[in-house]
Order: C-alpha cells, then sequence, then structure tokens
C-alpha cells in the first residue's frame, strides 16, 4: 500500500505565467484545461497564479503539497515536458528567463522562514518556444503537451492518494 496524505492534507495545484506572452501561460492554461474537465475534492486547491509572485504567500502556505505547472526554460526541444521535485528547484527555476518565476522562488523561500513550505512540492512543466510574443495562444508545439501535461497532474494527484473526477459533457 503506497503512503498519500490523510484526507485532511491540504493539496494545491497552482498554474503560474503570463498568458499574454505566448508559451509563458502554459502553467495557466494547464489549469484551466483540469477546471474545465475535472471535479477535486475539498482538499484540492486548483489555482490560475498567473504572476502573483509574493501575493501567493497565503495560498502556499496553507498547501500541505504543492502540483506547481509551469513553462520551463531548460534548453531541450520545444515541448519537451518536466518533472522537478523539491531539490531540483533552485538551479531549474534561476535557468527561467521570466520575472514571475524569481517572485515564485522567493515566495518559497518566505514559506520556509515562516515555516509554513509545503512538505512536497512539484513542478512540471512543458519547454516554451516562445515567451516574448504577444499572444494569448500557445504555440502549436507547447499546445500540443496539454492533456499530456494534465495527465502528469493526474498521475501526480494519485500518488498522493488522491480520487477525482471527469466531468460529463
Amino acid at each position: 500500500m503506497t503512503e498519500g496524505p490523510t484526507d485532511q492534507s491540504q493539496i494545491t495545484i497552482l498554474g503560474i505565467g503570463n498568458i499574454l506572452l505566448t508559451d509563458e501561460g502554459f502553467g495557466v492554461r494547464v489549469i484551466e484545461k483540469l477546471f474545465e474537465d475535472y471535479e477535486f475534492p475539498d482538499n484540492v486547491a486548483v489555482v490560475e497564479g498567473g504572476v502573483l509572485g509574493i501575493h501567493l504567500l497565503g495560498t502556499l502556505s496553507k498547501a500541505d503539497h504543492l502540483i506547481v505547472v509551469d513553462a520551463v526554460k531548460n534548453k531541450q526541444p520545444p515541448g519537451t515536458l518536466y518533472r522537478l521535485e523539491k531539490d531540483e528547484l533552485p538551479e531549474r527555476i534561476l535557468m527561467k528567463n521570466s520575472l514571475h518565476q524569481t517572485d515564485f522562488l522567493e515566495t518559497l523561500t518566505l514559506c520556509q522562514m515562516i515555516d509554513k513550505s509545503p512538505e512536497t512540492i512539484v513542478v512540471l512543466g512543458a519547454e516554451p518556444e516562445d515567451i516574448e510574443t504577444h499572444s494569448v495562444d500557445l504555440t502549436p508545439v507547447v499546445a500540443a503537451r496539454l492533456d499530456d501535461t494534465v495527465a502528469l497532474v493526474l498521475r501526480e494527484l494519485e500518488r498522493l492518494g488522491v480520487s477525482y473526477e471527469k466531468r460529463s459533457l
């Protein structure tokens, strides 16, 4: 039997990114699909974090388990998917050319300082093709990875022992 969180554990799925800069909005677009297609129990918060940075402190400090979805720049082909755990975050996140990512890392550091850091943190993301063009549309190669990333999020929830339901059409 795998150990998952107790029914009292708070799990937060957080999509971050700027939806006005093409693939930079990837994390938010995944959250939109989760909202549209699935229902989650009360202890699972699905949050569109956008570029809120430090304003996410309250949300992050309440999470026992945090799943972050974002565009992750790591010099791989566009559309490459990533799963990063807590100990990999500073090195990989600092490679990202994004203002909100620095705010996010600082917010996680503040959570640690006030002893309200999530027990587990996983970042799921895709390598962006374009994070500079002003457009609300993802590039085709990154948009094609939305469903795969939703599946990765659901797999993380299953790992934590959380059930969910697909919404009926």
